[in-house]
């Protein structure tokens, strides 16, 4: 039977998320002594990039730790940090608002334990997840996400598959490629999108690269290992179709122009029991948009991500964003937003004295730490702004690849022809949401993230209008799959 906390928990700072953006939060908040609570699906503090095997398991450095050395000293600072209680293997699902006293009420599930969290202050910093590319044969066991194959490798040390095709256009592939050469398995190609850069092109990325020589020199020592394996990396070109009967058996790719355009006649086909795909990031927005905050299409920076000002605040009172929900750029700049937003948490919570600081130190002390932080992340915004820029996705070019008969929502197993012939006998349909409710994509387990770009760029592309005039989808509570008993065990605001 799912129990519930007698009481509702009451803090000054939630925090949904445990990557670099919610341990920096938590980790800032709790020194200036607010009591802050940590909720993450995960076993253990680290997001994606700094993913930790179980404790049981054979103790492996993660390559994440070298790339980003700030990244052991959190995990280091969050196992020791008094004042912060650790909500890992839970699911946050819902938010809520208090008339009384306008407090920020978050609904977790976890542990065959539902509760209702209260706080001054709900920090989303929920991450992103890969960009789902819908093409003939994308739903054979054998295909998977980059980060998908990443987890396997960093959180259970297992290779799932033994001969790797890699396409996108993700400078994560690369990285993708030396784990998995490290793992025991051969890369056959590394296909990468877009068009080969010229000169030009990298001379006017080189002034963003100031300051980030590790991250350079490290990404030298994986194309040197890339090459001294004999793993191909082409541009120009993308994965057409995934082929097999009950599992990838051969992968099918084709040169594309500078738009992403199949050229016609370049097919070629890789046998391969595995691919991995990697053609960006979407932010992971759901839950503030649940919450009510309000988003803004940026394709480049994860799709729709949070407005927020530029202390990290959205237009909901209390609720702060950072990390990749605010645009997605990396875990050095999510690191600095997550402090940057327990700084806003802290000067708003001691608005009277502080205890063990004193009133006018402490408000002194966060607006020097805010000063050095947000000068952080100005010169942290060039080199990952220069990113975004040069590894952004065409998501017109890879809503094209999906056939007729090939499945947009795999949750409701719904066809891309569905929904094209939808959008083609309902001339007045203008928003994504009118086609959610027709075709039933984004209704399923996912709510959407599997399927929403594609049918936004159907429908925009049936139209001839931007995606960011269509809307996105309805954030409903639950906003991941959780036990009814979940809900029925709370007792939620109305």
């Amino acid at each position: 039977m799912m129990k519930t906390n007698p009481e509702t928990a009451r803090h000054d700072l939630i925090v949904v998320g445990a990557g670099p953006a919610g341990l920096s939060a938590a980790l800032t908040a709790a020194r200036y002594g607010l009591k802050v609570v940590v909720v993450d699906e995960q076993h253990d503090a680290g997001g994606q990039v700094f993913r930790q095997s179980p404790r049981s398991f054979e103790a492996r450095p993660n390559a994440a730790l070298r790339t980003y050395p700030f990244g052991a000293e959190l995990l280091a600072q969050a196992r020791n940090a008094p004042g912060i209680e650790w909500r890992f293997g839970s699911v946050a699902w819902g938010v809520f608002h208090g008339a009384d006293d306008g407090r920020v009420k978050l609904a977790v599930s976890g542990d065959e334990q539902s509760c209702l969290f209260e706080g001054r202050h709900l920090l989303v910093a929920t991450g992103a997840y890969d960009l789902p590319v819908a093409f003939p044969g994308w739903t054979l066991p054998g295909v998977m996400s980059a980060g998908g194959a990443q987890t396997f490798i960093k959180s259970q040390h297992l290779r799932p598959g033994k001969r790797y095709v890699l396409a996108g256009s993700h400078p994560l592939l690369l990285v993708l490629a030396e784990q998995l050469l490290d793992a025991g398995a051969e890369v056959l190609e590394v296909a990468i999108a877009r068009p080969r850069p010229g000169f030009g092109e990298l001379l006017s990325h080189l002034k963003a690269l100031s300051g980030h020589a590790g991250l350079i020199g490290q990404l030298g020592k994986t194309l040197a290992r890339l090459r001294a394996a004999g793993v191909p990396l082409r541009f120009g070109t993308m994965v057409s179709r995934a082929e097999g009967t009950d599992t990838l058996q051969q992968v099918v790719l084709t040169d594309v122009d500078a738009d992403w355009t199949p050229i016609a006649g370049t097919e070629r086909t890789l046998r391969a029991d595995s691919l991995a795909i990697g053609y960006g990031l979407l932010a992971s927005t759901e839950l503030a948009r649940q919450a009510g905050c309000e988003v803004r299409w940026a394709p480049a920076e994860g799709g729709w991500i949070v407005r927020h000002d530029a202390r990290m605040r959205t237009n909901v009172k209390g609720v702060l964003v950072a990390g990749e929900p605010a645009g997605v750029g990396g875990a050095e700049l999510a690191h600095l937003q997550g402090r940057l937003a327990g700084l806003t948490a802290v000067d708003e919570v001691i608005g009277g004295a502080m205890p063990a600081v004193g009133h006018e130190a402490a408000h002194e002390a966060v607006a020097l730490e805010r000063a050095a932080t947000e000068a952080s992340i100005r010169a942290a915004r060039g080199f990952t702004d220069s990113v975004v820029r040069f590894f952004a996705p065409r998501l017109d070019a890879l809503a094209n690849l999906a056939a007729g008969d090939t499945l947009v929502c795999r949750c409701e197993e719904v066809t891309a022809d569905t929904v094209r012939g939808f959008i083609a006998d309902n001339e007045h349909v203008s928003d994504v949401n009118s086609v959610k409710l027709a075709c039933r994509t984004g209704m399923g387990f996912c709510q959407g993230r599997y399927c929403q770009h594609t049918t936004a760029h159907l429908l925009a592309q049936a139209r001839g209008r931007d995606v960011s005039e269509l809307g996105v989808f309805r954030a409903q509570v639950p906003v991941k799959p959780v036990p009814l008993a979940s809900i029925a065990a709370l007792k939620l605001p109305d």
